[in-house]
């Protein structure tokens, strides 16, 4: 029995894959990943359905190999009948945190995250900087976040092709924290103007996870220039679906969100969405082997990011 890919997660600075029998028994496991190592996946079968909220599929449901749900529609519906993103639990009692996420110049999202869950949600989205505007109950926090975005002008969500993009010329730490600092102030501006008195704002403090991700300082070890580029751009080229024995791997140079930038022999830097590799049995592949799945532009890989929470 294979072990199957429970994807990409942030619970402190460094990227770490999840694992669980394919069978679904006993304990599953986590590799910690390191910038620099060599790491390698092949294929096994078929892609199926990865179940809803910590329960396994109940038909093991094939599912399509480009997907990066890695869901069965029943089980799709069945985690989305309790997400906070989706508005199905309106009166849930936690502190929630209201955020502002920067990934590039120019591109900021407004979000509401669980306060117990602190920034590991601003990590698995990709975000290079974030701050924290302020916490209280879920519907104050919801109710900010729209009256951010029609006054600001952000989205709450972004193209992930986007986000891959602007990590290829990232401007300074100093100039990174400015951008954010700006927008805070002008969204701090707005209390007493539709932000909820159930709302505590909270200070600025500008949050770089530029080196967590290893696409600040790491020129030495990730293959990346001093602007935080690769030769080829650190967005390069991206996986668009395993396949029944593909494989793909590399020296791991960076890592954001759920993307994993490796520096392969043959393409360059590969990005490999790891909600892609969900679902499959994966074995040990050769690191320094060309890929032998499809890949194409990195801007033409997964698109909008999911759920919120």
């Amino acid at each position: 029995m294979g072990w199957r890919c429970t994807g990409l997660s942030w619970p402190h600075d460094g990227p770490v894959l999840g694992w669980r029998r394919s069978d679904g028994t006993g304990p599953g496991r986590v590799s910690v990943l390191a910038y620099g190592k060599e790491l390698g996946f092949r294929a096994v079968g078929e892609r199926h359905c990865t179940g809803a909220r910590g329960n396994p599929c109940p038909v093991a449901a094939v599912v399509p190999v480009r997907s990066t749900g890695a869901r069965c529609p029943e089980c799709a519906r069945l985690d989305r009948a309790h997400s906070v993103a989706a508005d199905t639990i309106a009166d849930d009692p936690r502190p929630y945190r209201v955020y502002l996420a920067w990934f590039g110049p120019g591109t900021v999202k407004v979000g509401i995250t669980r306060e117990s869950r602190d920034a590991a949600r601003l990590r698995e989205q990709g975000a290079v900087v974030f701050t924290w505007l302020g916490r209280g109950p879920l519907m104050a926090a919801r109710r900010t976040e729209e009256v951010l975005r029609s006054a600001l002008g952000v989205p709450d969500r972004i193209p992930y092709a986007r986000k891959r993009t602007l990590r290829g010329g990232l401007p300074g730490a100093a100039e990174r924290a400015a951008e954010v600092e700006a927008l805070y102030r002008r969204a701090v501006a707005l209390e007493g103007a539709g932000w909820p008195e159930t709302l505590e704002r909270l200070p600025f403090e500008a949050v770089d996870h530029a080196g967590a991700f290893g696409l600040d300082g790491h020129a030495a070890t990730s293959g990346l220039d001093g602007a935080g580029a690769t030769p080829g751009g650190i967005a390069g080229r991206a996986v668009t679906g395993l396949a029944d024995g593909g494989a793909v791997g590399g020296r791991l140079v960076a890592a954001a969100g759920p993307d994993l930038h490796l520096e392969t022999a043959a393409d360059g830097v590969v990005v490999l969405d790891t909600r892609l590799i969900t679902g499959w049995d994966l074995v040990a592949a050769d690191a320094r082997a060309a890929p032998s799945v499809p890949v194409a532009a990195a801007a033409e890989g997964a698109g909008v990011q999911d759920g919120l929470f």
